[in-house]
C-alpha cells in the first residue's frame, strides 16, 4: 500500500513538474572561432574527414561541475579556448562545455544548441547531451537537481532517440561499444560525477515516470 501511494505520488509530482518545467536560455559564446575547434576535435579525435559539428545524440551524459558557483561555471565555458586543464589539454583547443548547467535549486539553464557537438565526454561527444550540474564530491546534488535532471531528461528523449543515460563516471563502459569514437585509446580520464548515488536516485525516477534508458552498451 505505502508503495503504491509513493508511486501516485511520484507521478502527481511529475504531472506538476513537467506543466512548470522552465528552461531558461544563458547561451555561452559559440563564435565561428569556437565552430572551428570543435570541427579541429572532431577531426583530431573522431574523424579526418568530417565537415560539420552536428550530433546526433541518442545518450545522455550527467555530470557535476566540482563547483559551487553558477556563474563561475558559465564564465568557465564561456571561454571559447581551453585553459588549465592539463589533464586533457593534449585533447585539443576548443574549451570544454556542455548543453546544459542545472543549478542548486533546480533551476535549468541551456547553454547552446543540442544539435551541436559540446566538449564533456571523452569518446562520446557526437553522440551524447550534456547535463552539467553545479555539485562535487563535498556538495551533493540536490533534489531539486534530481528532479530537474529527470524531467529535461524527459524533455530530451521526446526530440531525440535516446537509448542511454549515463553518468559520467560510467562512460568508460563505452570504449568497445560502437558508439565510442575516440581514435586515441591512451586519452581517457577517470571520472566519478555525478555520483553512484544520484545515478541509483536518477534512474527510479525515470522509471517511475514510466522511462527507461540502458545504463551500459546492449
Amino acid at each position: 500500500m505505502k508503495t503504491a501511494l509513493f508511486i501516485v505520488l511520484a507521478l502527481f509530482s511529475s504531472f506538476a513538474f513537467s506543466n512548470a518545467l522552465n528552461i531558461v536560455q544563458k547561451p555561452i559564446s559559440f563564435s565561428a572561432q569556437r565552430r572551428a575547434l570543435t570541427l579541429e576535435y572532431i577531426k583530431q579525435h573522431y574523424d579526418p574527414n568530417a565537415s560539420s559539428i552536428a550530433i546526433q545524440p541518442v545518450m545522455v551524459v550527467t555530470h557535476w561541475t566540482a563547483t559551487t558557483s553558477l556563474q563561475g561555471t558559465w564564465n568557465g565555458f564561456n571561454n571559447e579556448i581551453l585553459s588549465g586543464r592539463a589533464d586533457i589539454a593534449r585533447g585539443g583547443r576548443v574549451n570544454t562545455s556542455a548543453h546544459y548547467l542545472i543549478d542548486r535549486d533546480g533551476t535549468i539553464y541551456q547553454l547552446m544548441p543540442e544539435n551541436m557537438m559540446a566538449r564533456h565526454t571523452i569518446g562520446l561527444n557526437r553522440r551524447a547531451i550534456g547535463i552539467e550540474n553545479i555539485g562535487s564530491r563535498t556538495a551533493p546534488l540536490t533534489k531539486a537537481q534530481l528532479e530537474a535532471n529527470a524531467f529535461l531528461i524527459a524533455d530530451i528523449a521526446k526530440r531525440f532517440p535516446i537509448q542511454y543515460v549515463i553518468g559520467h563516471l560510467e562512460y568508460g563502459r563505452f570504449r568497445r561499444s560502437a558508439l565510442w569514437e575516440e581514435k586515441d585509446q591512451t586519452y581517457f580520464t577517470v571520472k566519478d560525477d555525478p555520483g553512484t548515488d544520484f545515478m541509483v536516485k536518477l534512474r527510479l525516477r525515470l522509471r517511475l515516470m514510466g522511462l527507461k534508458f540502458l545504463e551500459k552498451p546492449s
